[in-house]
């Protein structure tokens, strides 16, 4: 039991050891250099690329399948995930909500909030927009142009 309790009080000295390094503000030059080597992902690329995703799997659904309505399904499924995010890019880069920090949070969640809700009236209405819809295709689009942000932020870090 000693050893043990000896070697936890060890590994708290070396955190200890680490955090008692100084923390270093950036300077001018060092923070400029870091904007410019990581630049800020615009939203309306991540939109664009979910559109262009979006059109291609709906045009190679439909090609596989030969069934019109499973590319229409795909293709809704698509635009369940981009205009909801179009409109929170929108909302999100308004002057209005840039104004303080404060701000941009409460901005943030109302537009989080619409994004939602648009995506579920969408899904709601799928039936009635689609005729004869396909859930799986449908899902498929929607999955596939969500994923889409996972590829912006790899993008992002080249």
């Amino acid at each position: 039991m000693a050893i043990e309790r000896n070697n936890r009080a060890d590994r708290w000295d070396d955190e200890q050891d680490s955090a008692d390094l100084a923390f270093k503000p950036l300077t001018r030059e060092a923070a400029q250099a870091l904007r410019v080597s990581q630049p800020p992902l615009s939203p309306w690329r991540v939109i664009a690329a979910q559109v262009v995703v979006g059109v291609v799997a709906a045009l190679l659904a439909g090609l596989f399948t030969g069934r019109q309505e499973v590319a229409w399904s795909v293709l809704y499924g698509a635009a369940t995930v981009v205009l909801p995010g179009a409109l929170m890019a929108r909302g999100m880069t308004s002057p209005l909500s840039s104004k303080s920090p404060g701000a941009s949070a409460v901005s943030f969640m109302l537009w989080e909030s619409v994004k939602i809700a648009v995506s579920v009236a969408m899904l709601m209405l799928a039936p009635k927009i689609v005729q004869p819809l396909s859930w799986l295709a449908l899902l498929t689009g929607l999955v596939v142009c969500m994923k889409v942000y996972w590829l912006a932020l790899l993008w992002r870090g080249r």
